[in-house]
């Protein structure tokens, strides 16, 4: 026990860059998808077949962006980037430049949910939209995204929790983060005990994710209210 408490004060200052680390990867992702990815996912519900303003060309589009970057493997997509990161960013190494490829993976990710979400929502609200001349952009923000908030709240959650998974490769372009800590200064340094401890810390961070998402989620439910 004494060991083990010694590595951990050893790697405590690595341990809590590395946090650092996946945290503003989560933050900077997160925030593209609810820029990008909400309005991404709303003009795939609009542009559909059975949506109100539905445009062939259009859907094709913006499915083909969402369907490619989520069909990549991950670890590929990262790579085959690194010219495009390189010349958007300047670098291809590091935390900052590891956001934008995490970015891409969460507007898609993101989107398909979002549009999923929307799907459900009840048609008696739509048409209610139209029965009181409600332009295109009410019929989003004061019907559709009321509807459905619970919904676009949990799949954020549910983002979220992918982005944390996600970010544990993003060592491979100097990335860091707590799942390059693992393998780093656990997995191959043979010190299993501070991969454990990273493991249960980043089970730690899914449960607070999923509970604060759950919880909140519950509170806007438009159903129970």
């Amino acid at each position: 026990m004494s060991l083990y408490l010694e590595r951990l004060t050893y790697y405590q200052p690595e341990m809590t860059k590395a946090l650092w680390e996946t945290g503003y990867m989560l933050t900077i992702s997160t925030l593209a998808a609810m820029l990008l990815g909400l309005p991404l996912g709303t003009y795939l519900f609009l542009t559909g077949k059975q949506g109100v303003a539905a445009n062939r060309f259009l859907s094709l589009i913006f499915n083909s962006y969402v369907n490619i970057v989520r069909s990549f493997p991950f670890l590929l997509f990262v790579i085959a980037l690194i010219p495009l990161t390189r010349f958007l960013i300047g670098s291809s190494f590091g935390t900052y430049a590891a956001t934008f490829p995490l970015s891409l993976v969460a507007i898609a990710i993101y989107a398909r949910l979002v549009e999923q979400v929307l799907l459900d929502v009840p048609s008696d609200a739509i048409e209610l939209a139209h029965s009181l001349g409600a332009t295109n952009k009410q019929l989003i923000f004061d019907f559709l995204y009321i509807e459905a908030r619970s919904g676009l709240v949990l799949s954020l959650t549910s983002l979220m929790i992918s982005m944390v998974s996600y970010s544990t490769v993003m060592g491979v372009i100097g990335g860091g983060g707590i799942g390059d800590f693992a393998i780093r200064y656990g997995y191959q340094r043979y010190e299993y005990d501070m991969m454990y401890t990273t493991i249960i810390i980043m089970i730690t961070m899914v449960i607070v994710i999923q509970l604060l998402g759950s919880k909140l989620s519950q509170k806007i439910d438009k159903r129970k209210k």
